[in-house]
């Protein structure tokens, strides 16, 4: 297939298509990660948003449905440099996302880098890309929703309740999670350390949650601006003081906004596997995706700011009597290991809540 990419100040790329046939619409961001391409396409916080891989490589270990983030693309579109696996090409075509290889994508993460994250156009198609068409797709692109007027979280949360529980003698605590496009890793991770989780809605009432008779609270990750979170950004406020409260990546900011503290758009955001986070005097290494962050100047004595970004200073994580949450994934899927500590350092503050 022929592909081209259209960016919104008039820039384009023409290439190979791979993967379904059509175009959409998208925030152009690109991820730094050496390996973990599927985990990358699913996981839900990606969605609204056309991912360009910065390694070269991509889909030359196939595809298993092991490593899903959730049940499966929620990617806009993939462009790569070289596109290696008919089964990547497959896994696309099964999720109507359309792909394109065989373009420059050191110079749209140099782009994006030096201008910042930009909205663009990816279209593939069996027939030849007609040139005449690209100052028509340059207005689509311009024309496209910002991520910010998008209410994404919806479209990725649970509809409904889920109970995972792990066996009542094994069992050591309970989280209620809210699920603002959660990926499957953290479950697993929680699961893992014999945590019951009880996954809601990302509008579940306060009074609601509290009658789960849980250790801890979970906000989870998910796709979009926090500003755009009200609901859940109450429900927190109405959780705090009651119930000890955790949170990751979006779960992060949506509880700096209930401590009454702000958030901002990155120029470009951090996306990949190898950001360095610095807490107490140590560093960790550490798997990242996100555009928004929390500012630090408007939190109140209570809680501190306990780790940042060595790279720029931006935070990664606050900390309070029964508030801990941070802004990078410990998890990974994909990435390095350094803080699956995390997990039960959340399950630890849980536990005074017995």
């Amino acid at each position: 297939m022929y592909g081209i990419l259209v960016l919104e100040d008039g820039t384009f790329l023409k290439g190979k298509g791979f993967g379904a046939e059509g175009e959409v619409l998208g925030e152009l961001v690109f991820n730094t990660c050496m390996t973990g391409y599927v985990e990358i396409l699913t996981d839900p916080s990606y969605s609204g948003q056309i991912i360009t891989m910065t390694y070269p490589l991509e889909g030359n270990y196939g595809v298993d449905e092991e490593w899903f983030e959730s049940d499966g693309i929620k990617a806009e579109g993939f462009v790569v440099k070289d596109m290696t696996s008919e089964k990547l090409d497959n896994f696309l075509k099964e999720y109507n996302i359309p792909g394109i290889s065989d373009i420059d994508t050191r110079f749209i993460t140099k782009r994006i880098r030096s201008k910042g994250v930009v909205k663009a156009l990816l279209k593939t198609s069996t027939e030849p890309i007609n040139e005449n068409d690209i100052n028509r797709y340059v207005e689509m692109a311009k024309n496209h929703k910002d991520l910010s007027e998008i209410d994404l979280v919806p479209n990725v949360s649970t509809k409904e309740t889920i109970i995972h529980k792990v066996e009542d003698d094994k069992e050591i605590s309970k989280c209620v999670l809210i699920d603002c496009g959660v990926k499957t890793s953290i479950i697993d991770c929680l699961l893992e350390r014999n945590c019951t989780v009880i996954q809601v809605p990302y509008n579940t009432p306060a009074k609601e949650i509290l009658n789960y008779g849980a250790n801890f609270v979970l906000v989870s990750n998910g796709p979009g601006d926090p500003d755009n979170m009200e609901d859940t950004v109450n429900i927190v406020k109405e959780l705090l003081g009651k119930i000890p409260i955790t949170g990751i990546c979006l779960g992060h900011q949506i509880i700096s906004l209930a401590l009454g503290g702000k958030t901002y758009k990155m120029k470009f955001g951090h996306r990949g596997g190898n950001q360095p986070v610095e807490e107490n005097g140590l560093v960790y290494i550490t798997s990242q995706n996100h555009g928004y962050a929390s500012k630090e100047d408007i939190l109140g004595d209570a809680i501190i700011v306990n780790s940042i970004n060595l790279n720029d200073n931006t935070v990664e994580g606050l900390k309070g009597d029964n508030l801990l949450c941070v802004q990078y994934h410990p998890e990974a899927a994909p990435g390095p290991h350094d803080a699956m500590f995390l997990f039960d350092e959340f399950i630890k503050l849980g536990q005074k809540n017995e």
